[in-house]
């Protein structure tokens, strides 16, 4: 039996190890067939010599992820242990990349891929920015952090949130409900996001007053948003004109983003896409930035990557 003793010198060991030692329960978990014993600031592991050569890799992924990202959670830890070696994208070492919003519960909400990243430097350059890419790549969650970081920077007064509501494979008049509760399933997600990052009597408070707005693309229609953080999502489901529409809502001192997946269209099947659309139209319009994510900037679970790759295939 062979053993791998690993220091931990840059930072507290609770914070790797978790209180009570969950996080190391996690780990022990994810290594079944190995002796995994901490104390003070040394962790051991004792075992099969190609399980410790796994452990230690893992346990420095672990470890950069928290250098990067200051916090290291159950759930980061059984997604980055459970993911392919190499698929993991992580901030380059010594890149340091500040807190977008500080969430709910003490969570640190940042970029947490180099994809990611660039949004966040793209939205800071222009007013216009659009993010293109996969399911589960964060465009929507890192969009809405930094709509939150403007609002409580106070370099806008409002949140606009709004998609395009698109029936994918079921109607819209079957559900039961009046037009608002029709209308609720799609706009979800948009709550889900914004739940994790502002206590819930504020965010009651900020949809109460209009100070943050979830809509229906409809709903935008002669508009003009002045001082606000607009975000249009899931727009591969808008046409030319519906796109086109939104994105000349832009009034004086507004920022306005704009995501969705390509792959994956609802439309009708000769319904052009006005994301796709924008692309050849808006691609060298200064003040305008698209951002591309790929499969490397998937942060759910680790087969959503791999069912990307099949049906790309």
């Amino acid at each position: 039996m062979s053993e791998k003793i690993i220091r931990i010198e840059s930072v507290d060991p609770l914070e790797i190890f978790g209180v009570s030692d969950q996080n190391l329960e996690e780990i022990r978990n994810f290594f079944p067939k190995l002796k995994i014993v901490a104390r003070d600031n040394v962790i051991k592991a004792m075992g099969e010599e190609l399980l410790l050569l796994e452990f230690e890799e893992k346990f420095t992924t672990l470890m950069l992820h928290y250098e990067n990202f200051g916090r290291l959670t159950k759930g980061d830890i059984a997604y980055l242990l459970s993911a392919e070696n190499g698929s993991v994208p992580l901030m380059p070492e010594g890149h340091h990349t500040g807190v977008l919003v500080h969430g709910r519960n003490g969570m640190l909400i940042r970029s947490r891929t180099p994809n990611q990243q660039k949004m966040v430097e793209a939205i800071d350059k222009n007013d216009l920015m659009l993010a293109i890419g996969p399911a589960g790549t964060g465009k929507t969650y890192t969009a809405i952090a930094l709509a939150v970081r403007a609002l409580k920077n106070k370099e806008v007064q409002r949140i606009i949130l709004t998609r395009p509501a698109v029936e994918a494979g079921e109607n819209l008049g079957f559900l039961p409900g009046d037009l608002k509760e029709k209308l609720d399933p799609y706009l979800q997600p948009l709550y889900d996001a914004l739940r994790d990052m502002l206590p819930t009597q504020k965010l009651l408070a900020f949809l109460e007053d209009g100070t943050i707005e979830v809509a229906p693309l409809a709903f935008m229609r002669g508009r003009t948003l002045n001082n606000a953080f607009a975000i249009l999502d899931e727009a591969q489901n808008t046409t030319p004109g519906q796109l086109k529409m939104f994105l000349t809502r832009m009034g004086a001192s507004a920022k306005f983003i704009v995501t969705g997946d390509i792959t994956q269209i609802d439309l009708p099947t000769k319904q052009e896409s006005g994301l796709v659309h924008s692309q050849s139209i808006l691609n060298n319009v200064p003040g305008i930035s698209f951002v591309y994510l790929d499969e490397s900037d998937i942060i759910r679970h680790k087969l959503v990557s791999r069912i990307i790759r099949a049906y790309s295939k």
